[in-house]
């Protein structure tokens, strides 16, 4: 097991990091997140001209062709320039999963535009109970004809008022067994009978309640096998999740390095306070975490690139990675003290982003709880 990074994976890297600093300073992100879209098509198009989209994809659809191993490598970088924007619901949630359970006319159609950025895909499967358990899926399905018509409503949609398309869990048979029944629909978001609200979260991302209302679905847009979807949305939930792994490593570090710094510069009672041992045991503890969190990340996301099993891996990770970035925002916040909490500062960037990423696709228990499942508890 080899998961140091090679030296494409170096310059794949640097150059991120030289652009995004370039084309993503923080002026931008706080411009974003006012902004009703929030995310910057100049950029998002930008990033699709460099192959960030399609990193991943087989090159028969216009991608690099390369592995999860170099993906984790370009999310770090954009966790630690907080990118705004819709990457890892289309690209992850979306693009992969059409390469893994798309008809080979799908991939076709979809894949080529969502890599040349001209597509936004996105993941509707909350409902009302806030949970991501096959239980609480309700949205009903009737057949008509060659279509199936969805009712109900889909809540923390990310990107939900800008996507092309949704991703659409929903109920097409009663079971006992709730985990059957579920199937995984293919919506453009112009059909007839879709409404959007975008919601006004703490973290600055944008989520959206979507209604649907008689909305007509062909026969031909079912991802998957009809009733026997929810093991994609299952591995749906769990790549979006490791994607947002390395997301946090990277954000972590910068966290990490704006507080060192701090401590460096900030002098209180006549010292620098990065020479009180109380600021340097916080610190010291916060690179540990982060090193630790960084190598069980790769390692999974190497594990990935093998194609080895890896659902436990990555439970791991997530849970993980939930607690680190929460944790390094704090003790930078109290580090920082009163400034670190201004608007004007950059740390709260970082803090609420921790907390919304510790609750997506899974919060540290949902996660855990999977690990245990995993160890036969």
């Amino acid at each position: 097991m080899d998961y140091s990074l090679t030296e494409q994976q170096e310059l794949l890297k640097n150059a991120a990091r030289d652009f995004l600093e370039k084309e993503c300073p923080k002026t931008l992100v706080r411009e974003v997140e006012k902004d009703e879209k929030g995310y910057s098509p100049e950029l998002w198009s930008k990033m699709a001209d460099l192959g960030w989209m399609g990193l991943i994809f087989p090159e028969e659809y216009g991608g690099s062709g390369l592995s999860f191993l170099d993906f984790t490598t370009l999310l770090e970088e954009m966790g630690r320039a907080i990118v705004p924007g819709p990457f890892i619901s289309s690209v992850v949630s979306g693009g992969l999963t059409l390469q893994k359970y798309g008809t080979n006319q799908q991939k076709s159609e979809f894949l080529p535009k969502i890599i040349e950025g001209k597509l936004i895909f996105t993941f509707a499967v909350m409902e009302a109970n806030g949970s991501y358990s096959a239980s609480d899926i309700e949205m009903s399905t009737t057949l008509q004809g060659e279509n199936y018509v969805l009712n109900g409503t889909k809540f923390f949609v990310p990107y939900g008022h800008v996507a092309d398309y949704y991703l659409v869990v929903a109920r097409t048979k009663e079971s006992r067994n709730k985990e059957n029944g579920i199937t995984l629909f293919l919506v453009d978001t112009k059909s007839t009978g879709i409404k959007s609200k975008l919601l006004n979260t703490f973290t600055g991302d944008k989520q959206a309640v979507v209604i649907f209302e008689k909305v007509k679905v062909p026969k031909s847009n079912c991802i998957g096998k009809l009733d026997k979807g929810w093991r994609i949305v299952d591995d749906i939930i769990l790549q979006s999740a490791f994607a947002l792994c390395p997301w946090m490593v990277g954000s972590a570090q910068q966290v990490l390095e704006m507080t060192t710094n701090y401590a460096l510069e900030r002098v209180q009672f006549g010292r620098q306070i990065g020479s009180f041992q109380a600021i340097q045991h916080k610190l010291a503890d916060m690179a540990t975490n982060i090193a630790g969190a960084r190598d069980l990340t790769y390692q999974t996301a190497w594990k990935l690139s093998e194609s080895l099993p890896g659902s436990k891996d990555i439970s791991m990770t997530k849970a993980w990675l939930s607690d680190i970035y929460r944790k390094a925002c704090v003790e930078g916040t109290q580090i920082h003290g009163a400034i670190g909490l201004t608007q004007d500062h950059d740390m709260q960037l970082y803090y609420r982003r921790a907390k919304g990423m510790e609750m997506l696709f899974g919060d540290t228990d949902y996660h855990l709880e999977r690990v245990a499942r995993e160890m036969g508890l």
